[in-house]
């Protein structure tokens, strides 16, 4: 398949209506390249020679400034991607939890190398550096939903349920929904779905350092011009 250098007119009247919402919520207009590349991420799946054309038109850049943008973010796909973004953290301690496991054996149930797309188009598995959860690690998200504490078996239980149809549920959030919506979300349209607020309350792993420090009478050093006072 080949990535579109321009979009046919209906696409691009479309996409400027959006683009035009997009942009009123900033007073500099290039503060709006982030989600404008979100939105037509959300039309390709993934950023395209069109899309870079479009959103240089509508915030008067040029083709170059806004690839240096979206080539510089790992959120920005630079190769076709599934329905379901499959990203397994291979940081540090996700790794010593077992990620690399998780990474070796989705890559092997699946058949696709990290970067690739199953041949049904569901699934795009990818490796990502950091989740930001690292309470929970292994984690492994789809969708940017976090899906916690995962082995290789639940893994890839995740993936042939997404393959078969089915639905999965996020340790917290709402189940996702398939790559192009998640992108329109992104790009700051409402989030239609039902769940999409109630991600709940911070996790025991996440507060377990709080706990210790309450039990123990621990607080933070004070702030630097509170000690300067002390001192003097």
């Amino acid at each position: 398949m080949t990535a579109p250098r321009s979009y046919p007119p209906d696409v691009r009247g479309r996409l400027e209506v959006d683009a035009k919402e997009i942009l009123a919520r900033y007073p500099q207009p290039r503060s709006a390249l982030l989600p404008l590349l979100h939105l037509v991420q959300s039309e390709d799946g993934y950023i395209t020679p069109a899309g870079v054309e479009f959103c240089a038109a509508q915030i008067d850049l040029t083709a170059a400034e806004v690839s240096a943008v979206a080539t510089f973010y790992s959120m920005y796909r630079r190769t076709p991607t599934g329905d379901y973004l499959v990203g397994v953290c291979t940081n540090t301690l996700c790794a010593v939890m077992g990620g690399d496991a998780i990474l070796d054996a989705l890559r092997t149930h699946l058949g696709v190398e990290p970067g690739r797309t199953t041949p049904d188009g569901v699934v795009t598995l990818e490796h990502v550096e950091c989740n930001a959860a690292c309470d929970y690690a292994p984690v492994v998200m789809i969708n940017w939903e976090f899906f916690d504490n995962q082995t290789p078996e639940s893994a890839a239980a995740l993936v042939d349920t997404l393959r078969a149809g089915g639905t999965v549920t996020p340790t917290r959030g709402a189940p996702p929904c398939p790559f192009r919506d998640t992108e329109r979300i992104l790009a700051g349209f409402p989030d239609p779905r039902p769940a999409a607020l109630d991600a709940g309350s911070a996790g025991e792993a996440t507060l377990a350092g709080l706990r210790v420090a309450r039990e123990r009478g621990l607080t933070a050093p004070p702030p630097p011009d509170e000690r300067e006072g002390e001192a003097s």
